[in-house]
């Protein structure tokens, strides 16, 4: 004999709710797996944001170094390599039959939102040095310099009339670079020391730059 549930092919209450219990039990636990799962990415995104966030702070704190290192080195080079040039200066070009009557140092032109600065100016009735004083001389250092010189009497005016020369000041130089200044007409000046000295040749004539 059957049941009604039989007959309508039903299962037994009791089984039905055992199938819907065993139902949400695996829901459940895969809902817990799953939330596990979740909570171990975030700690493991929380970890890599932290990571981040310090190396971020570290390379901010190595630029921060490096730039103020850089900055003392220039600064302080440079105004060694200018007072070592500039004692010596007048000395230097009057052996190489320029009598200087003046110098100048860091001046600096604007005009139109334009600014032209020479880091040193030895000037006689006639003559005019322009030095450009480099830690290190490099060769686009040169070639800068000369179209730089080009231009000299458009900021400088008031000096139309006179012969203009230049020279390049350096502590150190690539290879090559200082005979390369000499070639393109330059005086090329090395600081040794607490000196400096003129290093071209005995029969160097300098270029007549404007």
């Amino acid at each position: 004999m059957t049941t009604p549930h039989e007959e309508r092919g039903e299962e037994p209450t009791l089984e039905r709710l055992r199938a819907l219990t065993r139902d949400i039990e695996a829901i459940t636990e895969s809902f817990r797996e799953f939330r596990k799962s979740q909570r171990k990415t975030d700690e493991q995104l929380q970890e890599t944001g932290r990571y981040i966030q310090e190396t971020d702070r570290q390379m901010r704190e190595t630029d921060r170094r490096l730039k103020k290192a850089e900055d003392l080195f220039t600064t302080q080079w440079g105004k060694l390599m200018q007072s070592l040039v500039r004692g010596d200066l007048v000395r230097l070009l009057d052996g190489r039959g320029i009598g200087v009557r003046s110098l100048a140092q860091q001046t600096l032109a604007r005009r139109g939102g334009e600014s032209y600065e020479v880091d040193i100016l030895a000037v006689n009735g006639e003559e005019i040095v322009v030095v450009e004083v480099k830690t290190t001389l490099r060769p686009e250092d040169v070639r800068r310099f000369r179209s730089k010189l080009g231009r000299f009497k458009e900021w400088w005016p008031e000096y139309r009339d006179r012969t203009v020369y230049g020279a390049m000041a350096f502590l150190q130089a690539a290879d090559g670079v200082a005979l390369h200044a000499e070639r393109q007409g330059f005086f090329v000046i090395r600081a040794t020391g607490d000196s400096a000295s003129i290093v071209n040749a005995e029969d160097f004539e300098p270029r007549v730059f404007a």
